[in-house]
């Protein structure tokens, strides 16, 4: 009865593997933010997937997290919170965090990954 249950528990666990960005990669991946709209971006912008459905990262003056649970290529953040840190380039993080949450799908090639929104916009990071 018991090896029967491992058996199919196994077999679910095969079944539900992690399709979201965060299945794609390794959780230590880190994710460095080379341009937003094509623009290069000069501070330190970083995002990574340590776990499935969870995105965390740190904005020019703030660590940030949200939840991430769509397949790929589809994406899509949700409850995006951050600390509360001044600096001089917050109205920058708070640019990148608005792009953030318009971003609708997720390609990953090589060391390149590409957030768009549906009206074309993009963040493009690469693998640190």
């Amino acid at each position: 009865m018991i090896r029967s249950s491992l058996i199919l528990l196994s077999i679910l666990t095969t079944c539900f593997k992690d399709e979201t960005v965060s299945g794609q990669t390794d959780g230590t991946d880190i994710w460095v933010l080379k341009t937003m709209n094509e623009i290069s971006v000069t501070p330190l912008v970083t995002i990574s997937f340590p776990e499935e459905g969870r995105i965390a990262g740190q904005a020019p003056c703030n660590r940030y997290f949200a939840n991430q649970t769509v397949p790929l290529p589809w994406f899509e953040v949700k409850e995006l919170g951050s600390t509360k840190m001044a600096c001089p380039e917050l109205a920058m993080e708070g640019r990148y965090f608005e792009l953030l949450q318009k971003m609708t799908t997720a390609e990953i090639t090589g060391d390149t990954l590409i957030l768009k929104s549906d009206n074309g916009q993009t963040l493009v990071y690469a693998q640190n």
